[in-house]
């Protein structure tokens, strides 16, 4: 008895590797944001307070050129959905750097559970602070060469500002898994190894806010996605019928 008990429970545990060791035919979904106007309102920048002293920091301008190239770039896409169980990675570690009296990048997108560091690289000083929902956190004022950690464990967006310089904000869009990126400045983007299923492929942009699809990834065949970005003339996002997509915040 006990050694039947055991063979069956040998035959088990083989099926269950066997099953374990079949591969998951995982796709890519490529896809393109098309962005035909400016978005972005025009930053103001306010003057150097006459209670500021000591070195005088220049602030910094945008590198890329085009607008339209760099309204691209500004745009976040990530997954939402059910997926299997994953083991717990690693807490990944990026930078969202002050320099020039900016933030650099201006939008960094992560996933929950990853942290942000904050190196300050300007020879003033500087206070990193949210108030957003997601994450709520205030760094407190620290001087150049120094830095500051966040952990990020819940997704949302998460707007950043300085205390001492109303003119530097970022984002930060934090997703709910692994599969997130950025467009590129073609408005190309790319989530890679996506196992089969349903699920909803989200676009953010800071002016035009969410905007989403329905993907279905099948073995065998990668998908393709367009999201067309417009306004209309109150600033909302038009889907390429001309009806209205709704944000959610």
């Amino acid at each position: 008895m006990n050694r039947k008990v055991t063979n069956c429970g040998l035959w088990l545990f083989m099926a269950a590797a066997l099953v374990m060791a079949v591969p998951v035919h995982a796709e890519n979904i490529e896809g393109t944001v098309v962005i035909k106007k400016k978005l972005t309102k025009r930053r103001v920048t306010a003057q150097v307070p006459m209670y500021e002293r000591g070195t005088a920091v220049e602030l910094g301008a945008d590198q890329e050129g085009d607008p339209l190239a760099l309204e691209r770039t500004r745009v976040a896409v990530y997954l939402e959905g059910q997926f299997a169980p994953q083991a717990p990675a690693t807490p990944l570690v990026v930078t969202m750097e002050q320099a020039n009296r900016r933030f650099s990048p201006e939008m960094l997108v992560i996933q929950a559970g990853s942290k942000v560091s904050f190196p300050n690289n300007d020879p003033i000083f500087h206070n990193v602070f949210s108030l957003s929902g997601p994450k709520m956190f205030d760094l407190g004022n620290y001087p150049k060469g120094d830095t500051r950690l966040v952990m990020f464990p819940e997704p949302g967006i998460v707007y950043v500002n300085c205390h001492l310089h109303p003119n530097m904000t970022a984002t930060i869009v934090v997703a709910p898994n692994k599969w997130n990126t950025r467009a590129d400045r073609e408005g190309r983007f790319d989530l890679a190894d996506v196992p089969p299923g349903k699920y909803t492929i989200v676009a953010w942009h800071k002016a035009a806010g969410f905007l989403r699809q329905t993907v279905t990834v099948e073995p065998g065949r990668s998908e393709r996605v367009e999201f067309l970005m417009p306004l209309d003339e109150n600033g909302r996002a038009l889907e390429p019928s001309g009806l209205e997509t709704r944000k959610r915040e």
